[in-house]
């Protein structure tokens, strides 16, 4: 069924996008046809990975603790499930967090909303988690792992959608590449399994784009329709999708600017239907709010950002409710978006226009680095991958038959581009890689272009692949479950990783259970001292603890890596210590003996402790 499908896109939707400059594309999948076999095959492995990906994400889910954003996903959902309101978590879109906390409702857990805020610039949603945390206790495990299990059906949406749109464009080999490469990718298997929005936003921008694709391949109103609510559905999920609204146009423009258009009749047709697109997108946002707040007057928002609230007298450190907009001719004009998804565009601004504290290579600095999102991707991209990158990019520029046509291409690489230059212009904040995560299918589906050397017969070049594919897969896999702390060999790999990113790169608090694990399978690790990285009480895990002492001391200790890096440096010298443990690769445990404790001190100029009693 999934390669019978594939099949009906491979040469229709090529030829329609691509009716000159695919010309040669064409002819060679003709000289090499795929057999009907390979593409049953393909099929049946893509299958089998998708099987694979789901188990090991499952698995994986009901393993790792809440992390750092996940408890408040998990409130606003129930939120907006219980009070039909869209308030908290407002600067994402709620689709995600909705589905995820379908179950959780079901499930009937304990809420009070007494701490729940509407006011502008107030993100209640962090004071309502540790109401929730509180009522629920060790509850809020299960609760998060039935959300987790909700959203594994989107990374298998993305491996379906990579299959199918690789296929189309260079074969149903390159489509189990595609597939398996986001499979097995470290970013699905940290991502994939957690109610962020992060993931979700990847697969339905994916969807999104492929459905404008297949309607720039045959364009008509029922395909129209189906790209419009798509999009709306992607626009549900994350706002950095936005750009997506402002990309297609501009690849409908650039595929019709050299097909010998004219104004006719057809081109028009065309330009209502790109209009249908957009306007089903603005009403399936409006929907998923249940046109909350929609079409209220621009002057009539409070807005907390500069870019709409306009200048601002006093600290950015304190959000000032005003609005740019009111005693012009805007403030009366309708905005055809809900509330809460404006200002949570007004907020997520003035997040960047505040500017934060940001770690890179060691450094911090207040705000961020152009570079950021370029250095994380080359150090936390399996060098397997990178090498097929390499690999593509080469075959694509100087070898025939491994391209679709620019016009193919162009619906790949845009939305990498677009996206990648939106979060590297935003300096205000560098905290977490996992902006960038919705480039990742585009760019799968195009590095599995160079599994058409298996078609075409070049032999070293598919043994090149073959090698690459199993570096990529395998280094991955060797961090599972561990994959949000993935990093690769060019820095050292997860241990050597809190050298150069931090915050959900590598620590966001999933290794607390491990850490209880470790606790029970060496009862003699008590008293503990605990610094940890996260947004409730380690002790809803049952961990007891005291924090560590801000000079070195005897004793068990354990710390999350945000916290030895962290910008205060109160536990930096917990780097002068050799662990003995680990809780994945975010907590490191320490026992230090007496004579280790007074090595340091003297290090960093202290007295040296008298006796060998630990700190009680």
């Amino acid at each position: 069924m999934l390669s019978g499908s594939a099949q009906g896109l491979l040469e229709p939707q090529c030829g329609s996008v691509e009716p000159a400059g695919g010309l040669r594309y064409l002819k060679l999948r003709m000289q090499n046809p795929p057999s009907s076999l390979r593409r049953q095959k393909a099929a049946s492995l893509t299958v089998a990975v998708m099987a694979f990906c789901a188990a090991l994400l499952g698995w994986s889910a009901s393993r790792q603790s809440p992390t750092l954003n996940e408890t408040s996903h998990l409130v606003a959902g129930v939120s907006h499930w219980q009070l039909g309101a869209f308030d908290l978590y407002r600067v994402n879109p709620p689709l995600v967090r909705m589905v995820a906390t379908i179950p959780v409702v079901l499930a009937g857990p304990k809420t009070d909303w007494f701490l729940y805020s509407r006011y502008p610039g107030v993100r209640s949603e962090t004071s309502c988690q540790e109401q929730f945390v509180e009522l629920n206790k060790g509850r809020v495990f299960w609760y998060l792992t039935l959300g987790r299990w909700m959203c594994i059906p989107f990374s298998l949406l993305g491996c379906y959608v990579c299959f199918r749109w690789a296929s189309a464009l260079y074969g149903a080999t390159c489509g189990l590449v595609a597939a398996t490469l986001w499979c097995t990718s470290p970013q699905t298997f940290a991502y994939g399994q957690l109610i962020t929005a992060d993931l979700g936003a990847a697969v339905l921008g994916l969807l999104a784009t492929y459905g404008f694709w297949r309607w720039l391949s045959e364009p008509n109103w029922r395909r129209a329709a189906s790209s419009g609510a798509l999009l709306g559905l992607a626009l549900l999920t994350k706002m950095s999708l936005i750009v997506l609204f402002a990309l297609y146009p501009f690849l409908w423009i650039a595929s019709r600017r050299t097909s010998k258009h004219q104004v006719t009749k057809q081109a028009f047709s065309e330009a209502c239907q790109l209009a249908l697109v957009l306007l089903l997108a603005i009403l399936a946002v409006n929907l998923g709010y249940g046109f909350e707040g929609s079409f209220r007057p621009l002057g009539e928002f409070g807005f907390v950002s500069d870019s709409l609230g306009g200048e601002r007298d006093g600290s950015l450190t304190v959000p000032i409710v005003r609005n740019g907009f009111r005693g012009t001719w805007l403030a009366s004009v309708p905005v055809p978006l809900p509330e809460n998804y404006v200002m949570g565009i007004d907020l997520q601004r003035w997040d960047f226009e505040r500017k934060m504290w940001s770690y890179l290579r060691g450094e911090w600095r207040k705000g961020g680095w152009w570079y950021y999102y370029l250095y994380a991707l080359a150090i936390k991209v399996p060098l397997g991958t990178w090498m097929l990158v390499f690999l593509a990019a080469g075959l694509g520029l100087f070898a025939r038959g491994y391209t679709a046509g620019w016009r193919n291409e162009l619906m790949l690489l845009a939305p990498v581009v677009m996206i990648l230059t939106l979060v590297s212009s935003q300096t205000g904040f560098n905290h977490h890689m996992r902006y960038v995560l919705p480039i990742f299918p585009f760019a799968f589906i195009w590095i599995s272009k160079v599994a058409r050397a298996f078609d075409f017969g070049h032999r070293r070049l598919a043994a090149v692949v073959v090698v690459s594919m199993a570096w990529s897969i395998g280094s991955s896999l060797w961090v599972y479950p561990h994959s949000l702390s993935y990093f690769n060999e060019l820095v050292g790999g997860p241990k050597n990783g809190h050298a150069h990113l931090l915050n959900s790169n590598i620590d966001w608090g999933q290794d607390l259970l491990y850490l209880k694990r470790w606790l029970d399978e060496h009862p003699e690790a008590q008293p503990l001292r605990l610094a940890f990285y996260g947004s409730y009480d380690a002790s809803i895990a049952g961990i007891e603890y005291t924090l560590p002492p801000t000079e070195p001391q005897p004793g068990w200790h354990a710390l999350s890596v945000n916290k030895i890096r962290s910008r205060t440096k109160e536990y930096e010298y917990f780097l002068r210590f050799e662990p003995v443990a680990m809780a994945g690769y975010s907590i490191y445990i320490y026992h230090i003996t007496l004579d280790e404790a007074n090595r340091v001190r003297r290090e960093l100029g202290l007295p040296a402790l008298p006796d060998a009693k630990p700190v009680k």
